[in-house]
């Protein structure tokens, strides 16, 4: 019997990220993170996902930090290993889309703060509010990774993801992702999947799933023996439930066979055992819900992600309203169906998801409709596979007339009128930025951080008599 050829599976591992923002609503501090990143770096995984995503809003909303400072410091810390990110196409970090003028630059800044690999999707995978992204990550020779957003519905066929793939690596992508946020895609569909990815496209495969419906570990022993390159996995503490397959069983699975990853489970061990008390004090502070820990096969059904689930279960909790949770969970997929079919997803999910929760509480059905609900509809987050449902256009936004266009065709540039309003505010040219995409909370934390700086509240101030408590 002839021998197989080795081909190591590559980890990323998203214990800085994706993990905690699953478990934890991106509660981790950078504090939390530092202690244990240079046991970390010794590892060998092939990169460390540790910006992006919701870490940006949370570190400013709830954390009170910088999050470029935290970059830069992870960076430091991490000599050996590659960093990477999770950018939103033309929305970035934000929940709008920015003109290409803000994405070109926030894309700069990330390769220049630290980050190697880019992860960049859409919501509703159109590739129209992809390319500026690319373009600019290719220009500073970044690593520009393409996600797909993996979903079920009569228009997601294989030739539909091959067909993908083919025009992302035409756009100049160095890797593509398979972005499986809700935990649907099952073993034997890995299998076809990959296989049909591999033979359209020569750039390396990674998949992400999450572990929501509980088979995500199989899915990936199926999609690395199919030719997957990469797999994204969570240190244990913070693994499985909606988070990510664990880290040290995806290793302990593969090892010794032609896919043997090599990761030391040793080393693997002293990062889990530091993370351990991470999770039992979040846990004992209710900041982890035991509701995301566990399995919930109905998410084949809802297709709702983990990070959504545990903003659902805050939203819900805000409003004294947790016992109507799975009511909520069976709107979801209804009001995906009247806005097109999106893959659920930043910002897709939560625009569908927060709807929902008003149909439900409400009484009635888009009795009211969120301006993000009504930006979608109005296509200005881009084209959906499937056309909006014309009932609920109408009552969203009466006779407006949906844009075709790419979106941000439409945004005339940003800088410059952003960079004048923040002038008294700016400490580094990243400010600019987080001001870009959400200037609230941009502003509180500017605010705050003065504060801390000269001990003077300005929002405790009389600024009309230049009166300022210390």
């Amino acid at each position: 019997m002839a021998e197989q050829i080795k081909k190591p599976v590559k980890i990323t591992e998203t214990i800085l990220r994706d993990a905690h923002q699953s478990l934890t609503a991106t509660r981790m501090t950078t504090d939390q993170m530092l202690p244990i990143i240079e046991k970390m770096d010794q590892i060998g995984y092939h990169s460390v996902e540790c910006w992006g995503g919701a870490t940006f809003d949370a570190s400013l909303r709830f954390l009170k930090e910088d999050p470029w400072d935290r970059l830069r410091k992870l960076r430091s810390g991490f000599k050996n290993t590659k960093l990477q990110m999770l950018f939103r196409g033309q929305n970035i970090l934000g929940y709008r889309h920015y003109a290409d003028d803000v994405v070109a630059y926030f894309v700069q800044k990330s390769l220049a703060n630290g980050i190697d690999i880019i992860r960049i999707f859409d919501a509703l995978n159109d590739l129209r509010n992809l390319e500026s992204t690319v373009n600019a990550a290719n220009k500073e020779n970044g690593h520009a990774q393409i996600a797909i957003s993996y979903t079920l519905g009569d228009a997601y066929t294989l030739d539909y993801y091959t067909t993908m793939a083919k025009r992302i690596e035409a756009m100049g992508a160095s890797s593509i992702c398979i972005k499986d946020m809700a935990g649907l895609l099952v073993p034997y569909a890995a299998t076809e999947l990959v296989t049909a990815l591999k033979s359209a496209v020569s750039i390396p495969i990674d998949l992400h799933t999450h572990y929501t419906s509980g088979v995500g570990g199989m899915s990936y022993l199926k999609a690395v023996e199919a030719g997957c390159d990469i797999i994204d996995t969570a240190m244990s503490p913070f693994a499985m439930g909606t988070s990510q397959p664990a880290t040290e069983v995806m290793v302990e699975t593969f090892k010794g066979t032609p896919h043997d990853s090599g990761l030391d489970q040793n080393l693997l061990a002293e990062v889990a055992d530091y993370f351990r008390p991470l999770r039992d004090q979040a846990l004992d502070q209710g900041v982890l819900n035991p509701k995301v820990m566990g399995v919930n096969i109905k998410t084949l059904l809802y297709q709702v992600p983990g990070g959504m689930l545990s903003n659902l279960l805050s939203q819900l909790k805000e409003q004294n309203a947790e016992d109507r949770y799975y009511e909520v969970l069976e709107e979801i997929p209804r009001v995906r169906k009247d806005f097109g079919e999106p893959p659920l997803v930043t910002p897709s999910s939560q625009i569908v998801g927060t709807q929902a929760v008003l149909n439900v509480l409400s009484g009635e059905r888009y009795k009211m409709v969120t301006k993000e609900s009504k930006a979608m509809l109005s296509g200005q987050y881009g084209q959906t596979v499937k056309p909006f449902n014309p009932e609920v256009v109408k009552k969203a936004i009466g006779n407006t007339k949906p844009i075709t266009v790419r979106p941000a065709d439409l945004i005339e540039p940003e800088l410059e009128k952003i960079e004048a309003e923040i002038t008294e505010w700016k400490e580094q040219d990243e400010d600019v930025l987080t001001y870009a995409l959400f200037p609230q909370v941009a502003m509180d934390f500017f605010k705050y951080r003065q504060a801390q700086k000269t001990k003077v509240d300005v929002t405790a101030a009389d600024t009309q008599n230049q009166a300022y408590p210390v």
